[in-house]
């Protein structure tokens, strides 16, 4: 059972945004090839439009996004879902 190994120049680039639509800067969590494993960004919005376009990002959806915060509660208080 082999997995094919991405590079990671083929690694999914995902982003999922946190600012309000109409701010001044965009704030965002980034990660490359696992959502789950992120940094948080701040650029001002022409920035991270070509941000976006440069990395090829796929924004999160809400049931990924679900998933993200279910694991990090998991992580740090020891059970899944809860505080």
């Amino acid at each position: 059972m082999s997995q094919t190994a991405q590079s990671f120049d083929q690694m999914t680039r995902w982003i999922r945004v946190r600012s309000e639509p109409d701010a001044r800067f965009v704030e965002f969590d980034f990660a490359i090839g696992h959502p789950d494993l992120f940094v948080e960004l701040v650029l001002p919005k022409d920035a991270f439009v070509q941000f976006c376009k440069h990395n090829k990002v796929v924004h999160m959806d809400e049931a990924m996004a679900r998933q993200v915060d279910e694991d990090m509660v998991k992580w740090r208080f020891g059970e899944k879902g809860q505080r």
